[in-house]
């Protein structure tokens, strides 16, 4: 299964008080294993940047001032997110910024139905707990030193692993599966200039399981010998009464 877990920062809380996007950072997930591929941009506001948010995500309005509009990268993203379920931390938040600046620009606005929220599912499993994405990544142990300030690419591949475990973690299988699936997706890009039928070829060959026949584990003729020489020295035992 695809997903996309993703990450914004904006020029504030309400973007239907004219709070923008400036920010957006997607990491590609197929069966919860990160295939390696992302999509980062930044954008023009159009707008002032308040010290406040600044502080948050340390993106002045002179650094956007060249960068393109949403509406120049709109497609883009849309392509990339083709119609995965999108994973976000507070996900309503980030999809109100996303589907106002989709509605700027005349275009369909994402359905909440692909939302995937990983505040709702850390709250079902850690009721009472500090759900921000710092305090979670310290309880899973997932090291975020170089996280200074917020970025939304950063924040999006710390989220992407943040998921794994509270989906039930990671399993030594998926983690060589995480490494195939990166190494054939690679292998696509260096080789076929973006061809999205070859990249997509990759990934569902990447996931595919080869099947193994189960090992015995019956025991041996003289393991069950020696199992019942050992417990013909207990005198009386419980079992037996």
């Amino acid at each position: 299964m695809r997903e996309i877990v993703f990450d914004t920062e904006t020029t504030g809380l309400d973007p239907q008080g004219g709070d923008r996007l400036v920010e957006l950072g997607c990491v590609e997930m197929v069966n919860r294993v990160a295939t390696g591929a992302t999509y980062h941009a930044y954008f023009d506001p159009e707008r002032d940047m308040p010290a406040e948010a600044e502080a948050v995500h340390g993106l002045s309005a002179a650094f956007l001032s060249d960068k393109p509009k949403f509406a120049a990268g709109a497609a883009e993203f849309l392509a990339f997110i083709g119609d995965a379920p999108m994973v976000a931390h507070n996900a309503g938040f980030d999809f109100g910024f996303i589907n106002a600046e989709l509605t700027r620009c005349g275009l369909p606005e994402v359905s909440r139905d692909r939302m995937v929220d990983t505040v709702a599912i850390a709250r079902r499993k850690h009721p009472g707990a500090k759900l921000s994405l710092d305090a979670l990544c310290s309880r899973y142990g997932i090291d975020r030193s170089h996280r200074t300030k917020h970025g939304a690419l950063l924040d999006a591949e710390l989220l992407a692993q943040l998921y794994v475990e509270l989906m039930g973690g990671r399993q030594i299988g998926l983690e060589l599966a995480g490494q195939d699936a990166a190494a054939a997706v690679s292998g696509v890009v260096a080789g076929a200039s973006g061809d999205g039928a070859a990249l997509a070829s990759a990934r569902e060959a990447s996931i595919t399981r080869v099947f193994r026949e189960p090992r015995p584990h019956a025991a041996s003729e003289a393991e069950l010998a020696r199992h019942a020489q050992f417990m013909a020295g207990f005198t009386n035992p419980l079992w037996s009464r």
